[in-house]
């Protein structure tokens, strides 16, 4: 009876052991689903695509990319907000998912409380370019157009809610003109109307898409919408340069996890982000591809969460005066 109780007691040691030893293993022990709120090819899946492979390599996990598209990516946004907050689930998310589409969509959950921000990640400059043919040769210029001619311009979109669109109304009321915008599926097709003169203008279209066609003069460049020049076109003028003060916008991405996940994951997954960005080949590649990577002290999660509430706090109301609605 004595050896049976001994047995029973070694037993039960090696499974407290077992248990023990398993959850004092550092984080993380397995694959970390990152959760893309879009479905792939578009500007969230270029960034994983950047960044991901550096932040494996800082983690000693894979991180698995999951599209989960739709509303705006306020569906897939939601999906990571209800994951179990242990670190191996985080969204990677933009101005579309995290901005405009909870203006837009009825949602269950509060976007700038329900996530706990991780870090800022990369910025993609927005720019106003129109078609080659366009007669206006400047920014000035171009809002003169315009007004003489509203009834008639086209700009593209990529649909209600987008960057475009809400920074197209915004040009509208700072510069008193108006055009009708022509919604596309995608950047693709809109530039490629562009491209081929069907349609006049696209304003906050992403830099990077739009940079080998004003190279190339197949389109005309009017202004990038930062507050400094962006370095992959040095000769073109901010719209505040070019006479048109307040209008900055930008396709920025960030990652979050869900709310309660513990301080020290966050700053682990923190971490990993900084030290990627850190290499020098992957901050070759991110510039190369027309991408900005933000300053070391904007890559901190209070920051991200800062940055977040004050874009919500500029274009939720124009979002909202405008009555944007989902489509």
């Amino acid at each position: 009876m004595r050896k049976l109780s001994l047995a029973f007691a070694a037993l039960a040691f090696s499974a407290v052991s077992a248990i023990t030893g398993a959850s004092a293993q550092p984080y993380p022990t397995r694959p970390i689903s990152v959760v893309v709120p879009f479905p792939p090819g578009g500007q969230v899946d270029t960034v994983s695509r950047l960044l991901l492979d550096g932040m494996r390599a800082s983690l000693g996990q894979p991180l698995v990319v999951e599209n989960a598209g739709g509303a705006s990516g306020t569906i897939g946004t939601g999906r990571a907000v209800r994951a179990t907050p242990d670190g191996y689930t985080v969204v990677m998310g933009n101005w579309t998912s995290h901005v405009g589409g909870p203006a837009m969509y009825s949602i269950n959950y509060d976007i700038l409380n329900d996530l706990e921000p991780v870090a800022m990640l990369l910025i993609a400059p927005t720019v106003i370019v129109g078609r080659q043919t366009l007669p206006p040769n400047t920014l000035p210029e171009l809002v003169a157009w315009l007004k003489a001619n509203g009834d008639k311009a086209t700009a593209a979109t990529v649909g209600a809610g987008s960057p475009g669109h809400v920074s197209g109304i915004h040009f509208q009321n700072v510069t008193g003109t108006r055009f009708q915008f022509v919604p596309y599926r995608g950047g693709g097709p809109a530039n490629q109307d562009l491209v081929g003169g069907q349609v006049d203008l696209r304003i906050g279209a992403e830099a990077s898409q739009m940079l080998s066609h004003i190279r190339a003069g197949r389109t005309k460049g009017y202004a990038v919408l930062s507050r400094q020049r962006w370095p992959a076109l040095p000769d073109l003028p901010t719209a505040d340069e070019a006479g048109v003060s307040g209008i900055h916008i930008s396709v920025w991405t960030g990652l979050w996890a869900p709310k309660g996940t513990p301080k020290d994951i966050v700053a682990k997954l923190n971490a990993a982000v900084v030290q990627t960005l850190a290499d020098p080949a992957a901050r070759q590649r991110i510039v190369d591809v027309g991408f900005e990577i933000p300053p070391h002290d904007q890559l901190t999660p209070e920051a991200l969460a800062a940055f977040h509430k004050g874009e919500t706090e500029k274009w939720w109301p124009i979002i909202k005066a405008a009555n944007i609605k989902a489509e």
